[in-house]
């Protein structure tokens, strides 16, 4: 059982003196999704490094598990703790290493080594040769290749010496919480959720508004857009689901209204209440699941029209996806299957037939005007029945 993990980023170490912010952010979130794991973990940070140790027995699988979609780390190298960093003691834990992990040890392999204890007698170079010297006299069948090694062990010596041989891929990224927050338009399709989840991967927190439209869309609708905050919220961290009744403006759209305009002029007070919510909420921008034209409402015009009633930024990080790209996202993050449960949102189900694929702003203003009366009263009405659902 490893007693420690190594957790190496990537984009992080590229930051200049604030660099520390970044790194703080990403002990904070292994912290929080630790804490969901059954054992004790004390992390902390080195010198470009972060460490977490095992105090106690716990579970090695869930650990990667978790620790893989914590946004900010890179790589998750399970490490051997050896306390006593003197140089025969080192040898003699890296051949220990060797011997547990390697049960066929015919295989080329190169020790890499980094000394930042400068106190230490050897240098890095000196410590890696030495290191590869004690293995060949211990296992002769192994050989070194310094180029292209199968197998790549590393020692470094800190406050303590750090054996490692694993590098178990992280989500990468920027951590969860150094990015601002921004708002989720989240339906109960494929596209918004991993939406949220791309913006979530640059370090960005958020809220999420789902419309819902009873009796037209059922409670377990409703239930289906819940359960994706939940999953995406294992990567983003908490999420505050704001739930908007939008029967009555969309029943108004739907009878005042032309046809082929509907789902756009919808998109727009949809737009419009999110940017509002967004706005109270501290957010800082708007977050949609839109792809160039993969449907009516998500061509060039159509997504000019909906920009144009807000003044907050809107992120749309699949914009240039094909559906299969999506669709391979959706299934890596576990929102796949529930996104195609056959439960409708109230996106799907005021279609016109032959919606407008090119509108007009001016024209859609025009046809906004036959809501003025009613209209103000009723967005009133909608964000006074927001209920907001913690998730995560």
């Amino acid at each position: 059982m490893y007693k420690a993990f190594l957790i190496k980023y990537s984009e992080i170490g590229i930051k200049g003196k604030n660099r520390y912010v970044f790194e703080d952010a990403l002990v904070r979130n292994i912290v929080k999704a630790l804490e969901g794991v059954d054992g004790v973990f004390d992390v902390s940070k080195e010198q470009g490094r972060i460490y977490i140790e095992a105090k106690s027995d716990y579970d090695y699988e869930e650990t990667c598990e978790v620790l893989q979609k914590v946004f900010g780390i890179a790589a998750i190298c399970p490490t051997e703790l050896v306390e006593d960093k003197s140089w025969e003691n080192v040898c003699k834990r890296v051949c220990e290493f060797v011997d547990g992990q390697y049960e066929d040890k015919n295989f080329t392999f190169k020790v890499f080594a980094k000394r930042s204890d400068k106190t230490y007698p050897f240098t890095s170079p000196e410590i890696g040769r030495e290191a590869g010297a004690v293995l060949i006299d211990r296992f002769p069948e192994m050989s070194v290749d310094v180029h292209e090694p199968e197998v790549k062990i590393t020692v470094e010596i800190r406050s303590c010496a750090y054996i490692y041989s694993k590098s178990i891929p992280g989500s990468g990224g920027m951590p969860v919480g150094c990015g601002g927050k921004a708002m989720l338009l989240l339906s109960g399709g494929i596209d918004s959720p991993v939406a949220g989840y791309m913006i979530a991967k640059r370090g960005v927190n958020m809220d999420a508004v789902y419309f819902h439209a009873p009796p037209y869309t059922s409670e377990r609708a409703k239930k289906k857009v819940v359960d994706l905050a939940r999953k995406i919220s294992v990567y983003t961290g908490k999420i505050r689901l704001h739930v908007i009744n939008f029967t009555e403006i969309q029943m108004a759209i739907y009878e005042k209204c032309p046809h082929d305009e509907l789902t756009i002029i919808m998109r727009r007070y949809m737009m419009r209440i999110a940017e509002k919510l967004a706005i109270d909420s501290g957010c800082l921008s708007l977050i949609t699941g839109e792809s160039i034209g993969q449907v009516a409402s998500q061509t060039m015009q159509s997504l000019a029209a909906t920009n144009e009633v807000c003044t907050l930024p809107v992120f749309r990080p699949l914009i240039a996806f094909d559906k299969q790209d999506i669709i391979s996202v959706s299934e890596r993050i576990d929102t796949f299957e529930t996104s195609i449960l056959p439960y409708e949102d109230c996106c799907t189900t005021f279609v016109a037939k032959h919606p407008v694929t090119k509108p007009d702003v001016m024209v859609i203003r025009k046809s906004e005007t036959k809501l003025e009366d009613v209209i103000g009263e009723m967005l009133e009405r909608a964000y006074s029945s927001d209920e907001i659902i913690e998730v995560g």
